[in-house]
């Protein structure tokens, strides 16, 4: 644990002593349900270590069995769960949420945390020149609540053009139309102007609300994108493209994960979902002659257990871990299953494909004010925390890993419809001086170097700075992953291969220099808004702010938001690329479905997040309407 984040626990502690300190007196006023929240979950892991602990006993049966509790598994284990007929076992290979997990602005320091599965990529070829070893980090939740415990919370469903392409491409029951009532059913929206909205709802259970702390450059940034002709939009509504405040999962302030939204409120109502953590399954149980699945090999607390399912094992474990217990269980490509040495079940394309947007992570803008309202570390004092812990959702702690704004863009001719954005600018307030080096840096896997000499001089003054990130929603570059060997805790080789093909840096390319304009409107001019004049390492060749110099930048400077899809593709059997049938089942293997974000079959306009719950709902239903009768 860094030196900070010691601090930053330190002072947590502190101020819950002091919250139940008679002699205080100058406190703000309490928001009692708030300080409960926060106590609670300080408390659990010494009050409640047992409460998702369900160990497994040998040979125990239940009707359902999923794997992995990220959202889509989560969601899944409450509605399954809702029958009280069913017995429903969710299994999770990390832990339970802390305190500095319902803090917002903690997100960056989680990425480096065991909360993090920590994968990286092979070394790239086209991209993450500014990344040890040129290996990009790809977060993935390693935690009760899955990549939502520990993500930045952006709310981002798709555009509609998304869902309806997947029916077309024969995922029949797909369609913007058909999905977006299970996008509702999630959502419990707390939105200004938006109450009233046919494309929000505020009666499910994750709650999706504005983030209350703004710093001022934000607001000039969203008067500057309107200057530039990017209408406000709802981006979650009607049409996508134009420029909004970020809308985020968090509630009161407090980040809202799917552990804390579906599993948390029932955990202690229904007797019939047991839930293990810490806990890893090592391959699913099919019987080769029927081809049916009937259980999972799970090692817990290093012994080795199999457990059955009468109805259905569901694999829920995300687009790296999903695909690679495909493969241990004999279900994969014959060239990768062939070469390690585990007996083919059945031959699937799994993980031929891989998607995920890639994004620049710059540039950075100074201005000539020295306000430090900025989100940075160096700005947080025991008053700020005092206020968070007393239930103020109006500080820094309250913003999202420092993501204010999102901006959808076009690119000149572009080959999608023209209500369907090319790029996104992700608008932070702040860079990777905020946190000194201690979290971001770390958890992309940045070299000592780029920080040293960009952001090291930035660090050590009261400069007030933002940053722009440009991000690519229809990527061009397609990877893959696959296993090494045959060993269920080493982590598969993932080769996303970003920027294999250059028109893909053209795009974000593009949205830089378009977030340039942005920056030179009289809405950021007003703040005396400039580039950062610091070249990148590695590409001082260049002429600053050139075209050139900013496709070095990207390829340096390139930063995964994990939204890996693909790799469990969703299709019809008939279509030799997918893995899952529309209604998620592998195909021709009985009582197995795969119901995570492996399953979208093209990169989507969006975050992946909102879709993981939304595909949870839908499988949910599913396989109630399968299993009714029993």
């Amino acid at each position: 644990m860094s030196r900070m984040l010691r601090n930053i626990l330190y002072i947590f502690c502190f101020t819950f002593l002091r919250q139940v300190t008679p002699l205080i007196n100058d406190e703000p006023p309490v928001n009692v349900e708030s300080l409960r929240q926060m106590l609670n979950v300080g408390l659990h892991n010494i009050l409640f270590q047992n409460a998702y602990a369900d160990a497994p006993q040998q040979k125990s049966t239940y009707d359902f069995i999923i794997v992995g509790a990220g959202p889509a598994g989560c969601v899944l284990a409450n509605r399954l769960s809702e029958n009280p007929r069913w017995t429903v076992y969710l299994i999770e290979a990390g832990g339970t949420e802390g305190v500095l997990h319902q803090v917002p602005a903690m997100a960056p320091y989680l990425q480096t945390t065991h909360s993090n599965w920590g994968y990286k990529s092979v070394p790239q070829k086209h991209s993450c020149f500014g990344m040890r070893n040129n290996e990009c980090a790809l977060p993935r939740g390693k935690i009760l609540g899955g990549t939502s415990s520990i993500n930045f919370m952006i709310y981002n469903r798709g555009n509609r053009r998304d869902f309806d392409r997947w029916a077309a491409a024969g995922s029949s029951g797909w369609s913007y139309a058909e999905v977006l009532p299970y996008f509702l059913k999630s959502e419990n929206a707390n939105l200004a102007g938006l109450e009233n909205s046919p494309y929000h709802n505020n009666s499910g259970p994750l709650s999706v609300e504005d983030v209350s702390y703004r710093t001022p450059f934000v607001h000039a940034f969203i008067q500057g994108a309107e200057q530039r002709g990017h209408k406000r939009t709802d981006y979650n509504g009607e049409s996508q493209l134009g420029t909004s405040y970020v809308q985020a999962t968090t509630q009161n302030g407090r980040r809202h994960s799917a552990f804390r939204s579906y599993i948390e409120p029932i955990r202690h109502q229904r007797r019939n979902l047991h839930i293990v953590t810490m806990a890893r399954v090592t391959r699913v149980l099919i019987d080769p002659a029927t081809k049916t699945a009937y259980g999972v090999e799970l090692y817990y607390r290093d012994n080795y257990y199999k457990i059955y399912a009468r109805k259905e094992v569901i694999l829920s474990a995300g687009s790296f871990n999903s695909p690679q217990l495909l493969m241990l269980s004999g279900v994969g490509p014959a060239d990768n299953l062939n070469a390690i040495g585990v007996p083919i079940i059945k031959e699937l394309p799994v993980g031929k494909l891989l998607y995920d947007h890639m994004c620049h992570f710059g540039p950075t803008f100074i201005t000539n004010t020295t306000t430090g309202a900025t989100v940075s570390a160096g700005n947080l004092n025991l008053h700020i925390v005092k206020q968070y812990a007393f239930g103020d959702r109006n500080t820094m702690l309250s913003s999202i890993g420092g993501v204010e704004a999102l901006t959808f863009g076009k690119v000149p001719k572009s080959q999608e419809p023209a209500d369907m954005p090319d790029y996104e600018i992700i608008t932070v307030g702040g860079s990777l001086a905020s946190d000194f080096g201690s979290g971001l840096k770390e958890g992309a896997n940045i070299k000592d170097i780029i920080y040293d000499r960009m952001y090291r001089p930035l660090a050590n003054t009261r400069q007030d700075h933002y940053t722009v990130l440009v991000m690519q929603f229809h990527p061009k570059s397609v990877g893959r992953l696959w296993l090494h060997n045959r060993n269920p805790f080493e982590w598969p080789r993932i080769n996303p291969k970003y920027f294999h093909k250059t028109e893909d840096v053209e795009v974000i390319l593009e949205g830089v220099k378009e977030a340039i304009r942005i920056s030179q409107t009289p809405a950021m001019q007003r703040l005396g808004t400039s580039l950062l004049p610091t070249p990148i390492p590695g590409c001082e060749g260049y002429q600053f702010g050139s075209d050139d110099y900013w496709r070095c930048s990207i390829r340096t400077l390139s930063y995964t938001l994990h939204h890996q899809v693909a790799t469990c593709r969703m299709g019809p059997a008939t279509d030799p690329t997918t893995v899952v049938s529309p209604e998620l089942k592998v195909h021709d293997i009985n009582n197995l479905r795969v119901a995570d974000t492996s399953i979208i079959p093209f990169p989507p306009t969006a975050h992946t997040n909102a879709a993981s719950f939304m595909i949870g709902e839908k499988a949910a239903d599913m396989i109630r309407s399968d299993w009714h009768k029993f």
